[in-house]
């Protein structure tokens, strides 16, 4: 089954609810326990997995994943590590690795897209690069059965809309908010109307993510027509707070899988 397939199968199984995708981020607290914390998820109840590779300048990311990004560095952690990460979790759960660019290009964007595919990698989201400047990235995701995971804002015109929703593969990364990754007190009424813009221009599943942090308001984006859910910064300050890392972001999972299924 290819990495595409894989993500069809994972949405097309979640039996009338949202998808669930919580993001952790590669060598978070280590690289052992970030595997550790993605087979919790696995285990509480996500259908995917979003899995970060730790970078220097984490444009899409807001303060509590920039401080992630900076101790999984300091730690050691390479994308290599991450890849080997994903190695593990994707026995178990559908990984979409999210990097950006400059990590994509630097070894080309054939030879990563390769390697992230040998790791049992079933996505790829990469949210500084542009569609006009995505060909060989698609070419090699294509290629290799990876699917090439676009995102779109509240600010997306409506033309650009159209253009990467018919372009999307796995699923269309649908921005909530306008902004980084965070966690925000309201959101609910904004839902509606941005997944249904995105429905309209792509025929993949649309997946809302970016300050969705309370089960409360995962519910609330699949009673709004979200095909999934994703949860960001709210699991990884879990994950730096806690003693017990995976143990505390499993515990967060279950609670926001137990939201998703009264949600149906």
């Amino acid at each position: 089954m290819s990495g595409v397939e894989r993500i069809a199968a994972a949405f097309a199984g979640r039996r009338g609810r949202a998808a669930l995708m919580p993001y952790l981020m590669g060598g978070f607290p280590t690289l052992d326990e970030s595997v550790r914390i993605g087979l919790a998820c696995a285990d509480a109840g996500a259908d995917l997995v979003e899995l970060g590779v730790p970078y220097t300048d984490p444009l899409a990311d807001g303060p509590v994943i920039q401080a992630a990004d900076g101790a999984a560095l300091a730690a050691g952690a390479s994308v290599a590590g991450v890849l080997d990460v994903a190695a593990e979790l994707s026995q178990r759960i559908p990984v979409v690795l999210m990097c950006y660019a400059n990590m994509v290009f630097a070894p080309g964007a054939g030879a990563f897209i390769e390697r992230a595919a040998r790791s049992g990698v079933s996505g790829l989201i990469v949210p500084d690069l542009p569609p006009e400047e995505a060909d060989a990235v698609l070419g090699a995701c294509e290629r290799e059965g990876v699917a090439l995971v676009p995102l779109v804002a509240p600010t997306t015109t409506d033309e650009r809309l159209r253009l990467i929703g018919a372009r999307a593969q796995g699923f269309l990364y649908t921005v909530s908010v306008v902004g980084t990754t965070g966690e925000r007190a309201a959101l609910s009424d904004r839902f509606a109307q941005v997944v249904a813009r995105a429905r309209a221009c792509t025929r993949v599943p649309v997946a809302l993510g970016f300050g969705i942090s309370t089960p409360e308001q995962a519910a609330q984006a699949a009673d709004a027509g979200a095909d999934g859910v994703i949860i960001g910064t709210r699991l990884v300050r879990a994950a730096g707070e806690s003693a017990e890392p995976a143990a505390a972001v499993g515990e967060l999972v279950a609670g926001f899988a137990e939201a998703l299924r009264g949600a149906m």
